[in-house]
């Protein structure tokens, strides 16, 4: 980039490649692992109001198939996050839950505007992006994916 011809970095102090070359891996596991966290913590303040709540905030808000909905949403923001946060099917579930944040995103937040204050994306766009990139790059190294050696 910018004129350079190989891949390796001019680091200014040498001795902290391998720290370089180790945190990134780390710091993709704590990011994986703490937004798979509050995601199962945001689905479990729902599923401790109830699954007839989910349905309700389903019909007021016009979706078709509210039971469907609410059913979807206890899952992948619990059992899909938990797995997110472990590295289990990694991909499979941050993907999932991206779409379900798109459609939280287009459908609820994105009429309010942005501030999370007033209902709006600013946080949901967050997590989404989030979730579609661990989706794209999967569990990473420290992940149960990676230890199973297989990947969906």
């Amino acid at each position: 980039m910018f004129g350079r011809t190989s891949n390796q970095n001019n680091l200014l102090f040498p001795g902290l490649a391998g720290f370089y070359a180790w945190a990134p891996e780390v710091g993709y596991a704590l990011m994986r692992v703490v937004i798979g966290y509050i995601i199962v913590m945001h689905g479990w303040t729902k599923v401790d109001a109830g699954f007839a709540a989910e349905v309700a905030y389903f019909v007021k808000a016009g979706f078709l198939l509210p039971t469907l909905c609410a059913a979807a949403v206890f899952f992948l923001e619990t059992v899909a996050a938990a797995c997110v946060a472990v590295g289990l099917f990694t991909r499979f579930f941050a993907a999932a839950i991206a779409v379900e944040i798109g459609v939280m995103f287009v459908a609820i937040h994105g009429p309010k505007g942005f501030a999370a204050s007033k209902g709006g994306y600013e946080y949901v766009l967050l997590l989404g992006i989030v979730m579609f990139v661990i989706a794209l790059r999967g569990g990473g190294r420290y992940s149960v994916d990676a230890k199973i050696g297989k990947e969906l």
